[in-house]
């Protein structure tokens, strides 16, 4: 379109028909209808707390969220029996534009069957089958990294020290995690699933999202040399990596690249993986930049909604206290919009973290003494 910019959006490729003649963007009036679902533990009051940070940001850039709280979560299931009703589910798969979800787990549901009916039920039932995890350092003293950048002829060094960002697409519906699994006498045998479709869907994503965003160099991870089922991640990414002219297309071995992080975390841009090495390489970025109450998550399918979920768990000895970290709520409030096509208001959400943080306005879990609502009211501010 005349005026417009093609937008990758952390999962959804869409053309971003929002500029006017003039290349300005064009404020989408229309409420966003968003589906709540607080969880347990911390999860309500990050959620809650990051909501008017939202609501300010997209008051700012021209559009409104619809939010709908939904009951489901631990509370909800020891009253109840239910976990996520079909109904709800229906609800969800095709009358909302995003899904916001808060951590899910609580002591008092020793299985965790709720939290495992809720997420994992509308992974694979909507099939959302991109996990994206951006790794971005916030503030060069969040990382536990040495601050030179490595010494000379490391790329992505600045003043503050390293510049660490990145991406992770990690594949988010198969692999071990479809839970096959059967005994053979004592022993316990999981099954790992990989298929064409999966695998190369994936690869592509990874790719799309590299070219809209500038991007130079993907790297894929797997274990081929000990898992023969991991050629065809193998011969899949050779051929995607084909179709695309100018960004580089590496391989590393999953024990190399986690090594490789640790000491050269700002050469990688776009990492993509199975589902367990996705899981774990996500954690370990996070840890590269400052914590899970940091990280940020979203979720997705090609063309519809999506679920968007901070990195961390429940935490359910800090509920109540009023300490729990925000801002990895509110960044995936900031991948929520940009995949509802706002990229500009997403990129606001992030300066105002960064400033706030570079501020000292901290939560205790990096460094700071703020409250869970401190650290929301000094991102508002910011906007």
């Amino acid at each position: 379109t005349s005026g417009g910019r093609t937008v990758w959006a952390a999962g959804a490729l869409r053309d971003s028909n929002e500029a006017d003649g003039g290349g300005r963007e064009r404020k989408n009036m229309t409420a966003h209808r968003i589906a709540v679902i607080g969880g347990d533990g911390i999860g309500p009051e990050v959620v809650e707390s990051a909501i008017p940070v939202l609501e300010r940001a997209a008051a700012k850039h021209g559009f409104g969220c619809a939010w709908e709280r939904l009951p489901y979560g631990a509370d909800h299931y020891l009253a109840t029996g239910e976990t996520l009703p079909e109904p709800a589910f229906r609800h969800l798969r095709d009358d909302v534009d995003a899904i916001f979800v808060g951590a899910l787990g609580d002591p008092r549901v020793p299985g965790n069957e709720h939290a495992r009916d809720i997420l994992l039920g509308l992974r694979f039932r909507l099939d959302l089958y991109i996990n994206f995890r951006p790794v971005t350092l916030l503030h060069p003293d969040l990382t536990p990294l040495k601050a030179d950048g490595g010494g000379p002829g490391r790329t992505g060094a600045d003043e503050g020290g390293r510049r660490i960002d990145f991406v992770i697409f990690r594949e988010n519906t198969e692999g071990l995690y479809l839970g096959r699994t059967r005994t053979e006498g004592d022993a316990q045998i999981a099954e790992e699933v990989n298929t064409p479709r999966g695998v190369e869907r994936i690869i592509r994503a990874a790719f799309d999202w590299a070219r809209a965003h500038g991007r130079s160099l993907v790297t894929m991870s797997d274990k081929s040399n000990a898992v023969p089922a991991h050629h065809l991640w193998q011969r899949l990414f050779r051929d995607v990596a084909a179709e695309f002219v100018g960004i580089e297309a590496e391989h590393r071995y999953i024990d190399a690249l986690a090594m490789e992080l640790v000491r050269r975390p700002e050469r990688f841009q776009v990492i993509v993986a199975n589902n367990l090495f996705g899981d774990i390489l996500s954690d370990l970025g996070a840890a590269l930049v400052g914590g899970l109450g940091i990280a940020a998550s979203a979720t997705l399918p090609r063309g519809r909604a999506g679920l968007f979920e901070p990195v961390h768990g429940s935490a359910p000895r800090h509920a109540g206290r009023g300490d729990a970290n925000p801002v990895a709520t509110i960044l995936t409030g900031a991948l929520m919009f940009e995949h509802l096509g706002h990229p500009a208001a997403a990129r606001d959400l992030e300066r105002a973290v960064r400033e706030t943080i570079a501020a000292g306005i901290r939560a205790p879990d990096i460094g700071g003494r703020a409250t869970t609502t401190g650290v929301a009211e000094a991102v508002i501010s910011r906007l």
